[in-house]
């Protein structure tokens, strides 16, 4: 082994110990908020909620995460300890879908905007058919082909302090569209397309009419 590998290894952090040797220890209250069960507050939360990420795993434990959005509270709570999350028109990949089926683990983080705070919720997930379960997950008359139905095993509220640091809802922060590609034009470089002009305009144009199809 070289040295350069000996000191590779030497930044590294292999053990939960070293990890937490490393940083002060949590206080009783942040040990604490982590309930087992969607409270009224995370009901409320919830409702409030028009986005959310959505994490999952294969069976090899390879990771993906996915945003889903819709008009607040499109997430339901059935219960206190399950959530109902429609499956919308996307790109037909169906990476998160096919990790649920693989692997039932799942982590989502619910954002509201203008809120510092997020909402986490942890637990195991599975894809339901049942119309009784879905037509109320209907919009703008168009159904939904499968929800998610997730198990809940931990939820908290998480701090302020990322979204402050980003400014993430702070307009001055906010970066022109122009100072990137278009998504077509950006897609189409990382496939190496290799379109020509007129081409690349086309596809961009189609792009941008599929955005407009929500539903």
């Amino acid at each position: 082994m070289s040295e350069d590998d000996i000191g590779r290894r030497d930044a590294c952090v292999e053990s939960e110990d070293a990890l937490r040797a490393l940083h002060a220890p949590p206080s009783d209250l942040v040990k604490r908020k982590c309930v087992d069960r969607l409270d009224r507050h995370c009901r409320d939360f919830i409702a409030l909620s028009p986005f959310l990420v959505l994490g999952t795993a294969n069976a090899e434990g390879r990771a993906d995460v996915s945003p889903r959005g819709d008009p607040p509270g499109f997430v339901k709570a059935l219960d206190d300890k399950t959530l109902l999350i429609p499956d919308r028109p996307g790109n037909n990949l169906l990476d998160s879908l096919s990790n649920i089926v693989a692997n039932p683990e799942v982590g989502l983080l619910f954002l509201i905007p203008g809120f510092d705070e997020t909402l986490r919720v942890n637990g195991t997930a599975e894809l339901v058919r049942d119309p009784a379960l879905l037509a109320p997950l209907a919009v703008e008359g168009k159904a939904v082909k499968v929800a998610i139905r997730v198990r809940v095993r931990e939820v908290y509220l998480h701090c302020a302090r990322s979204f402050r640091r980003a400014r993430l809802w702070d307009p001055a922060a906010r970066v022109p569209r122009a100072r990137l590609p278009s998504l077509a034009t950006m897609v189409m470089d990382m496939a190496a397309m290799n379109l020509d002009d007129a081409a690349a305009r086309a596809v961009d144009q189609r792009v941008e009419e599929s955005m407009g199809k929500l539903y």
